[in-house]
């Protein structure tokens, strides 16, 4: 089955194709789709992006459990966007420079968000016009990129989720650079205005979840959860909940 509009469909106020009601969905966890994987993050040009053994083993899992309940898989072939990290920088920094503080209270602003302000504050009106200019094209790509497939798979994190502490406290720059590292797959789903959910498939050896990231079409949120519902299943994780519940 394939649900959804093939195009890319910017400053909709409601999606083409949109599915629901999706609790139905949710529940029944019925059909079968046209899933990608994609390994590759607008992220590579601009960081150092490392995809844990961790993280790979979640993505093979639910792979396999996909390929297992007959659904169509195919692998993606990368499509480098060398402009996504300085767009995504002078839109994140324009908008902290929006936050109202100055003077002595900048000083009670964590690291990270006083590199943003700072930035942002120099970031000019022909910069931030041609950042959102290049985001609009990068949305579109993105959703033809898509359009053959139901859903697409990704890691949900690049590595286990880090000890606290790990982020650094003092380098804003760097604290900024850890998290594009820790999630390099998230954001442009953002950017892009398209749904998506996570569904924890395995455990690390240190008892911490790993999953993977289902993004759809533009309205394809029935889709979603109907394969996260299939996927939870297969890997008897739906009435997990941490001991302290």
């Amino acid at each position: 089955a394939r649900a959804g509009s093939r195009g890319a469909h910017r400053f909709a106020v409601r999606a083409p194709g949109d599915d629901g009601p999706y609790l139905g969905a949710a529940i029944r966890g019925e059909g079968r789709f046209q899933v990608g994987v994609m390994m590759d993050s607008p992220w590579d040009d601009g960081y150092d992006i490392e995809v844990s053994e961790e993280a790979r083993s979640a993505l093979d899992r639910a792979i396999a459990e996909f390929d297992r309940l007959g659904h169509g898989i195919e692998a993606m072939a990368p499509e480098p966007e060398p402009g996504y990290p300085d767009a995504f920088r002078t839109i994140w920094q324009a908008g902290a420079a929006t936050i109202p503080v100055d003077g002595a209270d900048e000083a009670l602003l964590e690291p990270l968000t006083r590199w943003l302000v700072e930035r942002g504050r120099a970031v000019s009106a022909r910069q931030l016009a041609e950042a959102l200019a290049w985001l609009a094209g990068f949305e579109e790509r993105v959703i033809r990129r898509f359009s053959s497939f139901d859903a697409v798979l990704t890691p949900a994190l690049a590595t286990p989720p880090p000890p606290v502490g790990w982020y650094d406290a003092q380098d804003g720059e760097r604290n900024f650079a850890q998290q594009v590292q820790f999630t390099p797959f998230t954001s442009f789903v953002n950017v892009s205005g398209l749904p998506a959910i996570t569904v924890p498939v395995e455990d690390t050896a240190d008892g911490l979840p790993m999953g993977v990231q289902l993004i759809g079409r533009p309205g394809g949120e029935a889709a979603l959860f109907a394969l996260g519902a299939q996927l939870e299943r297969r890997v008897r994780r739906r009435h997990r909940h941490p001991s302290t519940w």
